[in-house]
């Protein structure tokens, strides 16, 4: 009997692309774990416009992500820019529409990891990893960070945290990943489709 891979749930808002980028290689990262398989997903923009709608399907990356493939999956990465020191408004409004999945107890118990991209070193990535973690830990999901085993997070000068992955994306939003942020994403990636097999 075959069974099917766990489905981790990389879930991501990326106005220029560099919080996407970081989904990739911890999806990657999740993909080299056999028995495990990526889903990556983003939310849709907030809209200041009350009537504003927007295409049910993007025009170009993931798909939008929905409340099932939340609740059904076996662990997830939760990415956002930081505004503010703080997630984007568009992850918050889709994490706000969880409370069913709350009230049902439904992500108690699953791991969880989270990252970021800023524009500058200092934009409040930390600030803004820990305001991801907060309403999971509301969910009971088991968060994970990156342990210091990983060499990559005591050698970057540019992103990656003890908290979760990250980026300095620049002013424009133009900079690579530099080859340490990625390792971490990647690393982090694997961490959390290790313990999702680990908990299932």
């Amino acid at each position: 009997m075959v069974m099917s891979a766990l489905p981790i749930l990389v879930l991501y808002y990326s106005q220029q692309g560099s919080t996407r980028q970081l989904a990739v290689h911890i999806a990657r990262g999740i993909d080299s774990v056999a028995g495990c398989e990526a889903v990556l997903r983003t939310v849709p923009k907030v809209s200041t416009v009350c009537e504003a709608t927007a295409d049910s399907i993007p025009a170009d990356g993931a798909p939008y992500a929905t409340l099932a493939e939340l609740q059904n999956c076996a662990g997830l990465a939760l990415g956002s820019p930081t505004r503010f020191g703080n997630m984007a408004a568009p992850m918050k409004y889709f994490l706000d529409g969880t409370s069913g999945l709350w009230l049902s107890g439904s992500l108690i118990g699953k791991p969880a990891c989270v990252f970021t991209s800023t524009s500058s070193q200092h934009g409040g990535q930390e600030s803004t990893l820990l305001s991801m973690m907060t309403p999971l830990l509301h969910h009971g999901m088991l968060i994970c960070g990156i342990p210091f085993s990983e060499a990559a997070l005591s050698q970057t000068h540019s992103g990656g945290t003890p908290y979760g992955a990250s980026h300095v994306a620049g002013h424009d939003g133009q900079v690579a990943l530099s080859e340490h942020e990625q390792q971490l994403a990647w690393a982090q990636g694997k961490r959390l489709a290790e313990m999702a097999l680990k908990l299932a």
